[in-house]
């Protein structure tokens, strides 16, 4: 007779949710166009519109960069409390 594997709903952690609000605060913040569609304050002669833009690739790189660390701990943590080998 064959075991069958038991399904665990996802586990919601506040770790999680830190990580989906960093992968997810660059979605809104660029696809609601309608806040940074203005060409006022420029910086150094470039309208609002682009550096804005630019300026959240930078945001974005650290957000991700912070959510895959976090990552890496929760599952360091979720191996280190099951008892069990990272593979």
């Amino acid at each position: 007779m064959s075991e069958t594997p038991e399904v665990r709903p996802p586990v919601v952690t506040p770790v999680r949710v830190i990580i989906a609000l960093c992968l997810g605060a660059p979605f809104v913040a660029t696809l609601w166009v309608g806040s940074y569609a203005k060409t006022d304050p420029a910086f150094i002669g470039i309208p609002f519109f682009y550096w804005y833009q630019m300026l959240w690739v930078l945001i974005s790189t650290a957000l991700t960069m912070t959510a895959y660390k976090l990552w890496q701990l929760d599952q360091r943590t979720r191996v280190s409390q099951k008892g069990g080998e990272a593979r």
